[in-house]
Order: C-alpha cells, then structure tokens, then sequence
C-alpha cells in the first residue's frame, strides 16, 4: 500500500526563465517570452513525483497576488496542494540565458520575513496534512526570520504523527542538524560540498562520502543519509552499509532541479516500497534525465526509467 506524501515549501517562488542574446550592464536586455512555472523545492518534488507518475500533496505558504498564480500554476500542472497564509507577497525569481555562451544568469529573491506566529501556523497545517505512514518531504531554502532548528522542531512534530521525514536542506538550518540532533530524520540528503564543509575536509572518493555519511547515521543524525556527488552519482548510508549509484553519461543542458528531481523520484520509491538500493537508483536516473532538460523543467518518466536501466548501484 502507498504512502501519502506531503512536501512542505515555507518560500515558494513563481519562476520566470528567458533568453537573451548577451547580458550586458547598462542596456535594455530584450529577452524571450519568457517559461512561468511554480517553484520552490518541496514544490519542485512533488512536480518530479507528478511527472513521474505519483501523487502528492504540496503544503505552501503563499501570499498576495504571487501567491494566487501560483496555485493556479500548481492546479494546471495537477499537482495536489494544501495552501496557508504565509506573511507579505510570495517571491519571484528570474534565470536568464545568454544565447551567445548558453550561460545561464539566476536570479533569486530571498522572500518575505516571517514574524513568530507564521511558524507555529504553518505546523499546525501540518500537523492536520500528516497522518501515519505520510513521508513528509522538507526541501528548499527557509524564508527569513524562520530559526535555523526548524527543521529539528520538524521532526518532532513528524515523529509525534507516527510519520517519517525527509530533508533536502543547506547552510545553518543543515549545519544545525547535522551538528546538533535531536530527533533523528528518516532521510537526510545534501550536496557534495555541503558534505565536505559539514566535515571540514575534501572527499575525493565515494568511500570518503560514504564514511562521512556513516558517522552522521551513528550519531543519530538519520536513518539513510544521502549525499550527491555530482556526475559521480550519489551515496547512501544506513546502519546496513552503504551504496554508491552512477548513472549512465548524460549531455547536461541545465542543472536545475536535478536535487529536486532525485528527491521526488526517491520518495515515490520509498513510497511504492522499493527496496533501499533501488529508490537510490531510480533518484540517480531522475537526476541525470532532470540535466537533459531546460530550466525548471525537472525529469519525465520515460527518460527517467529509460536512464534507470544503466544506472550502477555498487556496495561499498
């Protein structure tokens, strides 16, 4: 039987991606019509989770006029959402691409402030969208003014449900969970170098990442901890042992969305009850199919599952 899924985005965007012929300083840049999606990183899961096949809910704080477009997007993409009231005007963003270079400019808006009463609002939501056995996926930046343990107090709530939670996280908010745990996560995943600066040293090798990824599991920082290694695929950890993944050589059109990508397609995995090796597999293929597309156009199912039979899952 499948679990439900809820992500969780506290600082959605509404994503605007363009083209031009050369970035210049000073001039009026024409550019393109432009590609308008909803963004966001729990957002961006459950759009890899829809394209792939799955359903999920998204809860996000919107705000304003933004706010409204962007559960209109959502709702055009069929993507299932829960919305609260999150404070001031939800952001925008803006990636220009040099048609020159193909170099892409990005352009991010670090969202409205939240006072005291928005985070306490925001987890009774999801106290009410969380049930037994619900995966709840935290992923993306958090807004300004949220405290960098949001998501240690998370996992309380999450564990309190009988749920399990999954975090794609960066800067204080990881460096607090992995530094000081509390409630230990179902899953953490991270980058290479957020790895490498949490142990404050170079890891050249998927043994290297594996034992870093092994200590932070012994600590009771998680249950799995995932941590990607770019075109080297990812590693995973448990208390079972570790696991390198590498997918088949892609031609990279755009990095964007890749992390999403491989959350998406590891949760719905994790879901359907696949065994550890494999959700770690088919999130490595969703990430490589997410780098063949432009912009915010995340994975699709056929090249995803197409990339997934070449994808190497090697015990270390």
């Amino acid at each position: 039987m499948r679990a439900h899924i809820l992500t969780i985005t506290l600082n959605p965007t509404v994503d605007y991606a363009t083209t031009t012929p050369e970035v210049t300083a000073g001039l009026k840049l024409r550019c393109s019509e432009p590609q308008i999606d909803p963004g966001g990183g729990g957002i961006n899961v459950s759009r890899a989770i829809r394209q792939l096949g799955g359903q999920s809910t998204a809860l996000v704080a919107i705000g304003g006029a933004t706010g409204a477009h962007l559960l209109q997007l959502l709702a055009l993409e069929g993507v299932a959402t829960v919305a609260f009231q999150g404070p001031g005007e939800t952001r925008q963003s803006v990636s220009v691409s040099e048609d020159t270079t193909n170099e892409q400019f990005r352009f991010v808006m670090p969202g409205p402030s939240w006072g005291e009463d928005d985070v306490p609002r925001a987890l009774t939501t999801v106290d009410q969208a969380t049930g037994d056995g619900t995966l709840v996926v935290l992923s993306g930046s958090q807004p300004p003014g949220v405290a960098k343990d949001f998501p240690s107090i998370l996992a309380s709530h999450v564990a309190g449900r009988g749920a399990n939670l999954i975090v794609d996280t960066s800067g204080p908010a990881l460096s607090t969970l992995a530094e000081e745990p509390r409630e230990a996560i179902h899953v953490l995943r991270m980058d290479g170098e957020e790895g490498e600066e949490l142990a404050g040293a170079a890891h050249p090798t998927a043994r290297d990442t594996a034992d870093f990824a092994e200590a932070l599991v012994a600590r009771g920082v998680a249950t799995h901890v995932i941590i990607a290694r770019g075109a080297d695929g990812s590693v995973l950890s448990n208390a079972q042992g570790s696991w390198h993944a590498v997918g088949a050589p892609v031609k990279v059109v755009s990095k964007v969305g890749a992390g999403d990508s491989f959350v998406g397609a590891f949760t719905l995995a994790l879901a359907r009850e696949w065994p550890i090796e494999r959700c770690l597999q088919f999130g490595v293929a969703a990430a490589a199919a997410a780098v063949t597309t432009e912009a915010t156009r995340l994975c699709d199912r056929e090249t995803t599952e197409r990339l997934m039979e070449n994808c190497r899952v090697t015990p270390l």
